[in-house]
C-alpha cells in the first residue's frame, strides 16, 4: 500500500463519483483511478466503494476500516523504547537519561517503568524493557550489566535518636537497637547488609522487613529503630529522619545499567556511547 492510495480513496470518497474525482481533483483518467482503487482494495482485503447508479457509496464499516489504514500509513507508529528504573532513581537518573536522548524523541516514543529490580531484570529479559538502571541481579545471562555507581550503606535513623548525635556509626552502635532491613524483594541489596552484618561480627535479629526504600524509613519512623540503606534513600527523608554514613569499613552496592546482549535497537546503542557522559550529568547534579 502506497500513500498515493489513499490520496485517491480520499478523493473519490470526497468527490461521490469516480469520474469527477479523476477529471477534476487528481487529474488522471477514471479507468486508471479505477485500477488504484482496485488495488487499495485488494491491499485491504475488502471492498471500500460500493458503485451505484447514482455515484459512489461508503458503509460505515468500510469508512471506519479505511480511515484507519490512512492513519496508519499517512501516521506511522513510532518506535518505542522503554526505560526501566529501580523505584527512587528515576529521581536523579531519568532527566538525565531524556536529556542525553533529546534529539530522538520527536522520532521516538519513551516510555518508562518504575519496579523492583528483579521485576525489571526480568522484563528485560523478556523484552519488554530496552534498559534498566537496576542491581546486577544473578541468574540472567541473557542481560548485560554496566556499572553507573557504588551506593554506599547508610545508617538511616530518626533525627533525635540518641545515635543521631554521633558523626560515623560503627556496627557495635548498631547491637540492640530495633533494626529495619530490606526484605527479599531486594535480593542483591539484602545480600550486602547481611554480609556486612557477618562480618562485621554482630548478631542482629531484624525485628522489621521493608519491601522499599520508603517502607524502610516509616518503619523507622513509627518503630523508632535504624537500619541501613543506600546512599540515593536520602533524597527521600523527611525532617524528622537524618542519615550518618558509617564509620570504617563502608560496604556498596552496584547499580548498574541492564540491556539484554540480543537487543539490536539504535537508541540503546546511542544510550550505551553516552554512558559516561550521563554519569558525570548525575554526578555533578548530586555533588
Amino acid at each position: 500500500m502506497e500513500l498515493r492510495h489513499l490520496r485517491y480513496f480520499v478523493a473519490v470518497a470526497d468527490a461521490g463519483s469516480l469520474t469527477v474525482a479523476a477529471e477534476q481533483k487528481l487529474h488522471t483518467s477514471q479507468p486508471s483511478l479505477s485500477r488504484q482503487i482496485r488495488d487499495l482494495e485488494g491491499e485491504v482485503g475488502a471492498r471500500l466503494l460500493t458503485r451505484r447508479a447514482r455515484g459512489i457509496e461508503l458503509t460505515p464499516a468500510q469508512v471506519e476500516a479505511a480511515t484507519e489504514a490512512a492513519r496508519r500509513v499517512a501516521h506511522p507508529p513510532k518506535p518505542c523504547f522503554v526505560m526501566g528504573f529501580l523505584t527512587g532513581h528515576e529521581l536523579t537518573w531519568m532527566p538525565e537519561a531524556l536529556r542525553i536522548l533529546r534529539d530522538e524523541l520527536p522520532n521516538i516514543d519513551v516510555m518508562i517503568s518504575s519496579q523492583y529490580s528483579p521485576l525489571l531484570a526480568d522484563g528485560l529479559s523478556k523484552g519488554k524493557i530496552d534498559a534498566a538502571l537496576l542491581r546486577r541481579e544473578k541468574g540472567m545471562p541473557g542481560l548485560a550489566f554496566r556499572l553507573l555507581a557504588k551506593e554506599p550503606l547508610m545508617v538511616i535513623l530518626p533525627s533525635d535518636h540518641h545515635l543521631a548525635a554521633l558523626k560515623t556509626i560503627s556496627p557495635g552502635d548498631l547491637v540492640g537497637e530495633t533494626f529495619v532491613i530490606v526484605s527479599h524483594t531486594a535480593p542483591v541489596l539484602r545480600a550486602v547488609i547481611d554480609d556486612y552484618l557477618k562480618r562485621s561480627g554482630i548478631n542482629i535479629t531484624p525485628a522489621h522487613e521493608a519491601d522499599h526504600v520508603t517502607m524502610g524509613i516509616s518503619l523507622i519512623i513509627s518503630t523508632r529503630g535504624v537500619g541501613l540503606l543506600p546512599a540515593y534513600a536520602q533524597n527521600f527523608l523527611p525532617s524528622s529522619v537524618t542519615s550518618r554514613p558509617l564509620k570504617g569499613y563502608t560496604p556498596t552496592v552496584d547499580l548498574v545499567l541492564g540491556y539484554r546482549k540480543s537487543n539490536q535497537s539504535p537508541i540503546l546503542k546511542l544510550l550505551l556511547s553516552r554512558l559516561d557522559e550521563l554519569v558525570a550529568r548525575v554526578s555533578k547534579k548530586t555533588q
